[in-house]
């Protein structure tokens, strides 16, 4: 596992502004910025850690599965 300077700089990356302000993020595009970092983590694991540290942002997911998307609904939060 990555450091968490690291990852939280992945996490960030990984969020995608959207035309209506909006702020997404899914699980997928977040292993992607991880690989960037040179940490590995599997779609679970990067759920578990979302699940753990990030506390501004939503599950909004409209299926079950790994790949889960998140939306930003807390901005005065922390990470």
């Amino acid at each position: 596992m990555g450091k968490r300077g690291d990852i939280e700089i992945a996490w960030r990356s990984a969020v995608v502004w959207e035309p209506n302000g909006r702020r997404t993020v899914t699980t997928a595009r977040f292993v992607e910025e991880l690989e960037k970092v040179n940490c590995r983590m599997s779609l679970r694991e990067a759920n578990k850690w979302i699940e753990h540290y990030v506390t501004t942002f939503k599950d909004i997911s409209p299926n079950g599965g790994e790949n889960r998307l998140f939306m930003l609904y807390n901005p005065n939060g922390g990470l």
